[in-house]
């Protein structure tokens, strides 16, 4: 797994835990293994092995994982953690996975997160629903192949540019092509193809600077599309 690594930690209002239609079988999982990483004890698989560095660092770590019927994407801070079930499962995933009936930001200390994950970067209604909904900012985590790598680079560019939206967008290291975009669609950070680690910093009021300059989500019209 990949994870992204944003830091500067509570949670709204405490409803803003986000499975869909999750089982309490499920639920009392992810709970089982957050309790682990919140008490020190050895890490769920799931999680980065160096999750402890919420408490040191005060920070906000993002990534996915398997949770029961659905493939998670979480938001992690020392006060908790909220998710957000990918919505479209590619082609074998559907024999092990459910899509998740509810996009929606997940509030943090940062912001609101528009989190997807891998296959959801290329159906554009996704990040769009995310936007519309007050996101302050988008998070893909993926896995893209190699061989797919130029539909990588191109999506995440795309759903920044037409939600004037910063991007960060996780690759897994084997393919590499990490990006960090902000809301005009410029680079701030790119990975090569192997593992290593980018940085960048984003700034909401330039995301809002730009919006002043020319808000083309204000001129949608989709009562006609």
């Amino acid at each position: 797994r990949d994870f992204v690594a944003i830091g500067r930690g509570p949670f709204g209002d405490g409803d803003d835990q986000r499975i869909g239609e999750a089982s309490l079988a499920d639920q009392l999982q992810i709970d089982r293994a957050f309790d682990r990483v919140a008490g020190d004890e050895e890490l769920d698989a799931g999680f980065p092995k160096d999750a402890r560095i919420l408490k040191q660092y005060d920070c906000l770590i993002i990534g996915s994982l398997m949770g029961g019927k659905y493939n998670l994407g979480f938001c992690l801070e020392p006060e908790g953690i909220q998710f957000q079930p990918k919505i479209h499962p590619f082609d074998h995933e559907k024999l092990h996975f459910l899509g998740g009936g509810l996009i929606s930001p997940l509030n943090t200390k940062w912001g609101k997160v528009g989190l997807e994950i891998c296959y959801d970067l290329r159906f554009p209604e996704v990040a769009r629903s995310l936007a519309r909904q007050g996101a302050d900012f988008l998070v893909t985590i993926g896995q893209f192949p190699a061989a797919r790598r130029t539909h990588w680079r191109i999506l995440c560019f795309a759903r920044a540019i037409e939600n004037q939206l910063p991007h960060v967008a996780c690759n897994w290291a084997n393919a590499g092509g990490s990006l960090i975009i902000d809301a005009r669609g410029q680079v701030q950070a790119e990975a090569s193809q192997k593992e290593e680690v980018i940085f960048a910093e984003m700034d909401l009021e330039e995301r809002d600077k730009w919006r002043k300059e020319i808000f083309y989500l204000g001129d949608r019209r989709p009562e006609i599309y």
